[in-house]
């Protein structure tokens, strides 16, 4: 049975040049999305079925739920005995059950089929689109995999079960769990970024060790265990500290959860260890070498995230431009609104085909390969997260009034855009990362060179720009040229990763337009291509 459509004809007006909620299908209104995941050589079906149900208006629904009932701390039960829970709604959990169901913590790790890391990363694009903030467990789950490996013991009992497609929030024991997950705490007030200025303390006691001290950031504080670091007899060491233990809680108190600007549906919390049990992963002192594993594959995903946070906005904006009219033309028609939207749309796709090609890096075994994903991934990480912002802001004002109000996603989207820049490292730390990669690894330098140069001769204004760059910096830069290295490295490596997986009309206009010295700073004011064929590409009008 169908629902009854909404009254329109009301006692004062007639409700006129509205357009309803959007319908989503997030699969097969992506033709850039369907083309950057097969020219990355990435699974079809598993991103297929798993779009088609995150499309659902049930599941739409759930993603906003999720947000307006946030989380709430349960520190204490009613007789005053420690829980040191955290409950969230059901939608959560719907959301979490979806994403885990469809293998986005497991994909990448199961070996079955080839591109698994490709996938997986256009999992995090598609779940980014309906709500994001479930993202963060899921995406820590995938990237503590390989950091077991520092210890093949714990590694034996963990890894099968954040490998499993089975989401557990049972309160229990990790082999009494049909699946786990994995959050992180490494942030204390007094270092942030410098982690080794944490003063947490490792006790060893046999096998085990025991922590005492506080977390400043702990992100999804319900998962079944933590990365953490702490300092041993022999310098800062990385360890897992399990949630649960055998039959009681670990020392793990949870202090207040964080009340944030986005990413509503997600906890986020201070914590303190007492006494907790925890488990070494790698050797004392190489903490940071030991977690740099799970960093690395986080930074795929926070590379990932903006572009389906910019692909979810331009969708709100294309839909509503190509069902509303002002001044007797549909504002898809008037050509200063196409400027922005066009624009709007090479950016987005510049964010997707850029964190799909980093992640086929990610799925292969060969030194170059490898040495590639160290320099691009925090080069994409950068670039797509200082876009994101403006590229929401910008749909959000084509829709006027509505963008700013929230019966639409936009202020969800927005609010959201920050977070995957500040999230693993904030722009200048990245920044200081991927001068100090290309002046200790010259592998990945060579890597990122054959890259940017295999791509001459697409467009005169990218082989104009590397001839330019390269002028600047013969060399790396010094630090406070950090920031306009990366963006220019970034935005090359952009086009060049067009050029070799998009459309070659798609290609052009993104050198054109963000590449050619003469362009406005403002989105909108580029000039030297045609915007038809990219919105043609966008329109999801039926």
């Amino acid at each position: 049975m169908r629902p009854s459509r909404p009254t329109s004809a009301l006692s004062t007006h007639e409700v006129t040049n509205q357009p309803g909620p959007r319908p989503v299908d997030l699969w097969n209104d992506d033709a850039a999305l369907r083309g950057a995941v097969a020219a990355n050589h990435g699974q079809i079906k598993p991103l297929s079925d798993l779009a088609a149900r995150l499309s659902d208006r049930a599941m739409i629904e759930a993603g906003r739920e999720a947000n307006r009932h946030p989380p709430e701390l349960r520190a204490f039960d009613r007789a005053g005995r420690r829980l040191d829970e955290v409950a969230f709604s059901p939608s959560y959990h719907r959301l979490m059950e979806t994403g885990i169901g469809a293998g986005y913590s497991a994909i990448a790790w199961e070996g079955k089929a080839a591109g698994g890391h490709v996938t997986h990363a256009a999992m995090v694009y598609l779940m980014s689109q309906v709500e994001p903030g479930v993202c963060c467990p899921m995406t820590m789950t995938y990237a503590a995999v390989p950091a077991l490996a520092a210890n093949p013991a714990v590694a034996k009992v963990w890894r099968p079960k954040l490998v499993s497609r089975r989401y557990d929030p049972a309160v229990a024991h990790v082999a009494d769990k049909t699946g786990a997950t994995l959050g992180m705490a490494m942030t204390e007030k007094q270092g942030g970024s410098d982690v080794r200025a944490n003063t947490t303390t490792a006790q060893r006691d046999g096998d085990l060790y025991i922590l005492n001290g506080h977390k400043w950031f702990c992100s999804a504080p319900m998962s079944d265990g933590f990365l953490t670091l702490a300092q041993a007899d022999e310098g800062l060491t990385c360890f897992l500290v399990p949630r649960w233990l055998d039959g009681r809680r670990n020392g793990i108190h949870l202090m207040r959860l964080k009340d944030k600007l986005g990413n509503r549906a997600n906890a986020s919390a201070e914590i303190e260890y007492h006494d907790a049990v925890a488990w070494r992963l790698g050797n004392e002192g190489a903490g940071v070498r030991t977690i740099i594993e799970m960093v690395h594959h986080t930074r795929l995903d926070t590379a990932m995230a903006p572009a389906g946070l910019m692909r979810a906005a331009l969708a709100e904006a294309v839909w509503w431009a190509e069902g509303r009219s002002a001044f007797q033309k549909r504002l898809i028609d008037q050509p200063l609104m196409r400027a922005v939207l066009s624009e709007l749309a090479l950016d987005a796709e510049g964010a997707l085909a850029l964190g799909l090609r980093v992640a086929r890096a990610f799925d292969s075994t060969a030194s170059e390969a490898r040495a590639f994903a160290r320099i691009a991934v925090a080069l994409a990480k950068f670039l797509s997260n200082k876009r994101a912002p403006n590229a929401i802001y910008e749909a959000m004002e084509a829709l006027g009034g509505m963008g700013y109000v929230e019966d639409t996603p936009l202020p969800m989207l927005y609010r959201e855009a920050p977070l995957n820049s500040i999230w693993e490292g904030s722009g200048n730390v990245i920044c200081l990362d991927i001068l100090r990669t290309l002046e200790r690894d010259p592998a990945a330098a060579a890597a990122l060179d054959a890259v940017l140069d295999a791509a001459r001769g697409v467009h005169p204004a990218y082989d104009s720009a590397l001839s330019d760059s390269r002028t600047r910096w013969p060399g790396l830069p010094p630090e406070a040229e950090a920031r306009a290295f990366a963006e220019r490295i970034a935005t090359l490596l952009t086009a060049a990763t067009l050029a070799e997986t998009a459309p070659h009309d798609i290609a052009e206009a993104y050198a054109a337009c963000r590449l050619d010295p003469q362009r406005g700073q403002i989105t909108g004011t580029a000039t030297g291509y045609d915007p038809a064929a990219i919105l043609r590409r966008v329109s999801l009008a039926s």
